[in-house]
């Protein structure tokens, strides 16, 4: 690091030299502008141009002969949140129908196309600019969605209407592809000042707004599995005592409700809201607790309904841990120095 001294020009100015080496390769001399940046951690940055284009970070992958889809999925997305933009395939031998469809499977859900393709090679770039990205606005936007299914969720449950329960299950792909792309935006600004700044995002933004969308992906997780299980007790036609559903449907509300309410609290930077979100989970586990004590004989018909119903219960329990989760995490950002 170069160290350069802080000089006084005149009455009130305050200037550096810049590096020589710098200006040479810059091809900047005597009387050229330079344009500096105040950054989001408070650094200088000086260019000689206003406009940067950035070229796009490149990674390639060997795959090999016998690699299972899931492995690739799993390479393929680790690159994706860590700021590559285009990701190169290549494979010894051609590609296998299970490889080839695991990665058509997961270009949907990273914003990706595939622009050069052969039977043993592919490559696939980002359709996103992340310079014209906005985390509130796309965190906004998930939350529409889970909050949706979480509200459907809920008629379904009081109406056993098994098509709206499938519906929820359709959007959580939804909720995923908001998930992946977020998450790549804030790795890449915890790591990049100058996207950081026209995120408008600090580090400890970064931190709340990682556990935020997980939480908020996480909460669409469950959503999906309680339609899962709901359906499952209608195609078995196992319809639950009306006194046991009445309370499932209670808690399930309150856990809805709260996660609406902790996730709004964090992006209007509301407080007052937070510590009665934080106060119904009591109430959650009161009633979960209720549900808990189903009689179990150790018939099959009976076992077809404690299971989906107990993990039924187990969901709407963390969903509604995760909106408690939010609500902590909107009081620790509000004080933020």
């Amino acid at each position: 690091m170069d160290k350069r001294k802080i000089m006084r020009l005149g009455k009130s100015s305050l200037v550096i030299s810049l590096p020589k080496d710098w200006l040479n390769k810059n091809s900047l001399k005597r009387g050229d502008y330079v344009f500096a940046n105040i950054e989001k951690d408070f650094s200088l940055k000086i260019q000689p141009s206003p406009i940067v284009v950035e070229k796009p970070e490149e990674i390639s992958l060997s795959i090999s002969v016998d690699e299972k889809g899931e492995s690739i999925i799993r390479k393929i997305i680790g690159c994706y949140l860590n700021g590559y933009s285009v990701i190169k395939l290549n494979s010894a031998k051609i590609f296998t129908v299970e490889q080839r469809s695991s990665i058509r499977s997961v270009m949907g859900s990273l914003y990706m196309m595939i622009i050069e393709s052969t039977s043993s090679s592919k490559t696939l770039q980002t359709l996103m600019d992340e310079s014209l990205a906005s985390v509130e606005s796309g965190v906004e936007r998930m939350h529409i969605i889970t909050n949706s299914m979480c509200q459907d969720l809920l008629w379904a449950m009081k109406d056993w209407d098994i098509d709206l329960a499938k519906s929820v299950i359709s959007l959580e792909d939804d909720v995923n592809q908001f998930s992946y792309y977020l998450l790549r935006l804030i790795r890449m600004a915890s790591q990049n000042p100058s996207l950081a700044n026209k995120l408008q995002l600090d580090m400890i933004d970064c931190l709340d707004y990682q556990t935020l969308v997980q939480r908020i992906e996480h909460t669409a997780d469950y959503t999906t599995s309680t339609a899962e299980n709901l359906i499952e007790l209608f195609e078995n036609r196992q319809f639950l005592p009306k006194e046991i559903f009445s309370v499932i449907i209670k808690t399930a509300d309150i856990a809805f409700s709260s996660y609406d309410n902790a996730v709004q609290s964090f992006i209007n930077r509301e407080v007052e809201a937070t510590n009665a979100i934080i106060d119904s989970q009591e109430e959650i586990e009161r009633l979960g607790e209720t549900i808990t004590p189903i009689p179990y004989g150790g018939e099959q018909d009976e076992k077809d309904i404690l299971c989906p119903i107990c993990l039924i219960r187990d969901n709407i329990k963390r969903i509604g841990e995760y909106a408690s989760d939010i609500a902590e995490l909107t009081i620790d950002r509000a004080y933020k120095i």
